[in-house]
């Protein structure tokens, strides 16, 4: 660049850092939840269409387990791929887990192009398995990472063995009462320590006494700036469409989702699809109970991989 040259000014359609300083900050407290999940095999960078992809490579500790089908993590809004650490463990002694931070939140990804619209966000990530070399996975995700994983259930289904969507976007519009409970849970975080158990039951928020995920949050509402809006849910046909054996696991009191109405809703329109609601919990059912969702998870997937000839021959009948 000359001397007296302009700098460029930053793209107001992409995610982006306020600062170095802060997002290395952040990226110390992504470092301590990784820790405290299944150790980390390798980590490398993808290029795609809207920029890099860092992705996270756990497990497994069996060799013999290595031939079988990967499991892709997609996190939530505002997260990276460190909220996966209470589920890592359970996932990677079984099958090789893959952990991606989405571009656009904050992570170590760095995005270049928007891809919040439901095309190329399917593309982003089809991109993402095609440079991994990943041709058939399990596919998880969370909350806006479950409108990723539906989504690209709906669009880009080529690659994907199974989804499994965890409190997820997409399903119905994102209404105030959740927007509300984000910022209240915010509010909460900076509580004093005698209300933080309190304050955590009723808002149904385990990182408001997780010091180590309190720690994260803050660090990244400080560093991080998003520029996306809220998905918008699938339409019924959409729904309609999906082929992929699809899992769906909502929180008792969620706030994105009427559990009881998708309970109903999801299995009509998506055939075979399985749904549950899992009690003592809200947004984060792989975080509060994780040795639940994860043993769930696993036996899905095994089914999917291994089905009983018997309900296969019924599914193909049907």
């Amino acid at each position: 660049m000359p001397e007296n040259a302009t700098p460029p000014r930053a793209r107001r359609d992409v995610g982006r850092y306020v600062n170095d300083t802060l997002r290395d900050r952040y990226f110390a407290t992504c470092d301590v939840l990784l820790a405290m999940g299944a150790p980390i095999r390798s980590e490398t960078d993808v290029e795609t269409s809207f920029g890099t992809t860092h992705i996270y490579r756990y497990g497994p500790a069996d060799p013999a387990a290595e031939s079988r089908t990967p499991v892709v993590l997609i996190h939530g809004s505002g997260g990276c791929a460190a909220m996966w650490y209470p589920n890592t463990r359970a996932l990677s002694a079984e099958r090789p887990v893959y952990a991606l931070d989405t571009p656009g939140d904050p992570g170590r990804s760095i995005q270049r192009e928007p891809m919040w619209q439901p095309e190329r966000a399917a593309q982003w990530l089809d991109e993402a398995l095609e440079a991994l070399g990943l041709d058939r996975v399990h596919l998880v995700g969370s909350s806006y990472g479950g409108w990723l994983v539906i989504n690209q259930a709906h669009l880009r289904p080529g690659r994907l063995v199974s989804v499994t969507a965890l409190d997820p976007g997409g399903l119905e519009k994102v209404g105030l009462r959740f927007f509300v409970w984000i910022f209240a849970s915010l509010f909460a975080t900076f509580a004093p320590k005698a209300l933080r158990p309190r304050l955590a039951r009723w808002l149904e928020q385990p990182v408001i006494v997780v010091p180590e995920l309190r720690a994260w949050i803050h660090a990244g509402v400080k560093a991080f700036r998003i520029r996306r809006p809220a998905p918008r849910p699938l339409s019924e046909d959409a729904l309609r469409s999906i082929r992929t054996p699809f899992y769906l696991i909502m929180g008792k009191r969620s706030l994105l989702l009427r559990p009881k109405r998708q309970l109903e809703r999801v299995p009509r329109l998506v055939a075979g699809a399985r749904a549950e609601i899992v009690a003592q919990t809200g947004h984060g059912p792989q975080i509060d109970h994780p040795e639940l969702v994860n043993a769930r998870m696993l036996t899905f997937m095994e089914d999917v991989d291994s089905p009983d000839p018997a309900a296969a021959h019924d599914r193909a009948r049907a």
